[in-house]
């Protein structure tokens, strides 16, 4: 049987139509899945990239990048909306993959999205002990030794650790909270993710609205600065290369179609949770950076793990001391816990559901599809990825996860966009409660566009991602390709045929 042998979409909803103990539960709804996007794409990306990519890459012309970012952004939440509505079951891009391009591409698609999840969400918890760290010396004047918040150094974190330091222990306790969270079951967690949302949209908008008084016209001069020679750095390569860096501040939305398996009505629900949460967090965004490149020349904010927070004291001192921005520093410092903390909520529920879908399918062993009794959680997985992610966060300073975990995405939203295309020219017949707008428009533009901001990156970010599908594919031949349940069943639907 073909590697590129497709699951047939009357498969996938009969797999998504069954109830009991050994499936999910579906008790999310529209405003569920909106707030589930919004707190995973509120994170590391508005508190921490956007300031690197105005310093290194775009000036104050961070603000294009983001609407770039945004656009392409939106243009792959138009084809997953599709995608999550036709087929609502758990497994996001690696399902649409498996119904539309075949076997082969949905396990790359899986393993690329172990990039965004799992590894994306080490990094978050390490920016969360670091902003958790800092705001206790701040304000509480409690002093956490770097010997217990920093990696150490060993063999695999050679570069940027701490040789007296042995363990990032608030990294490692916030991974193990959040694990007992999402193993206790997805609506409790969408609730607690819910709650944040609201924290963390007010800190957002009240620097928006209080920054906007103290914003120092000449920050954002010149507004394009003149490239240095060098391809994305500065002009418009630089706003290009930018709104790939930056790109990793949208990613999350797709986490919404990852629980689609889990929404009471997700023929109508999905395309609003995707949708919903990109538009409120594109105005959010180019609102934000507009207002950050304003109070701080942009330069400035190179190599901060806190460039909001410095862009708001540097407008203090230039104020001569202000209590509201004072008080803006600390709720931003809040608002940082806060929101990196839900999207690590939403990272490490969505990696154990790509996971239950591919052992589901026979490409991973049957234990990553357990369904605990009574939480209804895959609960094994979940606490596989929590202590992964622990373990990483814990002992191992991660550089350049940011561009990494973009150009995964990416990739996955290539893939997603050339699927629609597929799927409407092989099943032009299939009752779609939501369709991509000018098709086959939006998808082609919406994968151009993704492998333009791949384009964009650095090339050692192109090795990176070329090293961990060369991985996959071992996994896939060594185990995945002689257990699939497809293969088993004898389903010779090859893409093409």
């Amino acid at each position: 049987m073909s590697m590129f042998a497709t699951k047939s979409i009357e498969q996938l909803k009969a797999e998504a139509s069954v109830t009991g103990e050994h499936s999910l539960k579906r008790v999310l709804g529209a405003t569920n899945l909106v707030t589930l996007g919004v707190g995973a794409i509120i994170g590391t990306g508005i508190f921490v990239l956007t300031g690197q990519a105005a310093a290194q890459y775009a000036g104050p012309a961070i603000v294009l990048s983001m609407i770039l970012a945004g656009i392409a952004s939106a243009l792959a939440g138009l084809c997953y909306s599709e995608f999550a509505s036709t087929v609502p079951i758990a497994g996001s891009a690696y399902t649409y993959g498996y119904a539309t391009l075949g076997e082969f591409i949905a396990w790359i698609i899986g393993w690329d999205l172990i990039l965004e999840y799992a590894l994306g969400a080490s990094t978050v918890a390490v920016g969360w002990s670091g902003h958790l760290v800092s705001f206790l010396n701040d304000f509480v004047g409690v002093s956490i030794p770097a010997s217990i918040s920093s990696a150490p150094c060993s063999v695999v974190a050679a570069a940027g650790c701490n040789p007296d330091a042995y363990i990032n222990l608030p990294a490692v306790l916030i991974a193990l909270a959040v694990t007992v969270l999402i193993v206790i079951g997805i609506k409790e967690s969408a609730s607690v993710n819910s709650a944040i949302v609201v924290v963390k949209v007010a800190v957002v908008v009240i620097v928006i609205l209080g920054g906007a008084a103290y914003v120092n016209n000449a920050n954002w001069q010149p507004f394009i600065p003149p490239n240095t020679g060098n391809f994305g750095e500065f002009g418009w390569s630089g706003v290009l290369r930018g709104a790939g860096v930056i790109f990793f501040a949208y990613i999350g939305f797709d986490a919404v179609s990852v629980a689609a398996q889990e929404a009471k009505n997700p023929q109508k629900d999905m395309p609003i949770g995707i949708l919903g949460s990109l538009l409120v967090c594109t105005i959010l965004y180019i609102l934000v950076s507009g207002v950050m490149v304003g109070l701080v020349p942009y330069r400035e904010m190179l190599g901060s793990a806190a460039p909001m927070v410095l862009a708001i004291r540097a407008a203090e001192d230039a104020a001569g001391g202000s209590g509201l921005l004072r008080l803006m520093t600390m709720l931003v410092e809040v608002g940082a816990i806060a929101g990196l903390s839900s999207v690590m909520v939403v990272m490490m529920m969505a990696q154990p559901r790509i996971f239950y879908s591919m052992s589901r399918d026979g490409l991973l062993p049957p234990f990553a599809k357990k369904i605990h009794p009574r939480f209804r959680t895959p609960h094994v997985t979940s606490i596989v990825t929590g202590i992964a992610v622990a373990l990483a966060a814990g002992f191992t300073p991660i550089g350049a996860l940011g561009e990494l975990v973009s150009i995964g995405t990416l990739l996955a939203f290539v893939i997603v966009s050339i699927g629609v295309i597929f799927l409407r020219y092989r099943r032009p017949d299939l009752h779609r409660p939501f369709k991509t707008p000018l098709v086959p428009f939006i998808p082609i533009l919406s994968a151009l566009v993704s492998l333009a901001l791949m384009a964009g990156l650095p090339w050692d970010t192109w090795l990176r991602l070329i090293v961990w599908m060369a991985l996959g594919l071992v996994v896939y031949f060594a185990y995945g390709f002689r257990h699939s349940e497809l293969r088993k069943q004898r389903l010779p639907t090859a893409v093409g045929s």
